[in-house]
């Protein structure tokens, strides 16, 4: 953190400041607690590698959509010179009020989908709709974390990245280029997951077996970042 902080201080290009403030985000404690969590939701698909990854990269790109198209409409709105105070504020309000919520009512679901699967209840799902489901599933994650605004993530972005951005030549640039640094960290570790840990035999195995362990976990993850973030954002 130190050391990015400082790079940051001695950066005077745009591009690589704009870089640094997602790498920074990334490892900020609000943003940190959501990449976990994506990482968990990613990797509970672990007896396939390919779809390991391509989550992960689903993920960024929805961060880079969510950062993007908002960084945009701020960055017109600045240039016209539209105070855009109010619409920071309502933006940050409402990602702190909604993200609470929204993750535990994820991870029940999921805990009463490893309970009660579907085809139980009547329900069949081909494995094209299931695969499809994980994908825009991995890509909504992206988004619905992105606009998690939290006060540091929300200096960054809305303080330092977005001024700069509207008085830079380019600037529209600048959102995408931060957004694919804040998730960089969370296509790292799928890349780690599906390349190395997935390839081993004896491993990839036990996780067959282990899967629906797997799943119970993960929505117990999305429930306890919920409840950090009710008692952050609430409390």
């Amino acid at each position: 953190m130190e050391i990015l902080q400082a790079w940051l201080d001695a950066s005077d290009m745009p591009a690589i400041t704009a870089f640094l403030l997602g790498l920074l985000t990334a490892i900020s404690p609000c943003p940190l607690a959501t990449n976990i969590t994506a990482i968990g939701f990613i990797s509970k698909d672990i007896e396939d590698k390919r779809r390991i990854l391509l989550h992960g990269i689903l993920y960024a790109i929805g961060r880079i959509v969510a950062y993007s198209l908002l960084g945009i409409l701020l960055i017109y709105m600045l240039r016209g010179g539209i105070d855009t105070f109010n619409l920071q504020s309502s933006i940050s309000r409402w990602g702190e009020l909604l993200v609470a919520p929204l993750l535990m009512i994820i991870g029940v679901l999921m805990l009463v989908d490893v309970k009660m699967p579907l085809s139980k209840l009547g329900f069949r799902v081909s494995d094209r709709a299931e695969r499809l489901r994980g994908k825009c599933g991995a890509l909504l994650l992206g988004m619905l974390f992105a606009m998690a605004f939290c006060p540091t993530s929300g200096l960054f972005y809305f303080g330092m990245l977005i001024p700069m951005s509207a008085s830079t030549s380019g600037g529209y640039v600048l959102p995408v280029i931060y957004a694919l640094a804040t998730g960089l960290p969370v296509v790292g570790v799928a890349w780690v997951i599906a390349y190395s840990v997935a390839n081993i035999a004896g491993f990839y195995k036990k996780m067959q077996v282990c899967q629906q362990w797997l799943n119970r976990l993960v929505a117990i993850l999305f429930i306890t970042v919920g409840l950090y973030y009710a008692y952050t954002f609430y409390l």
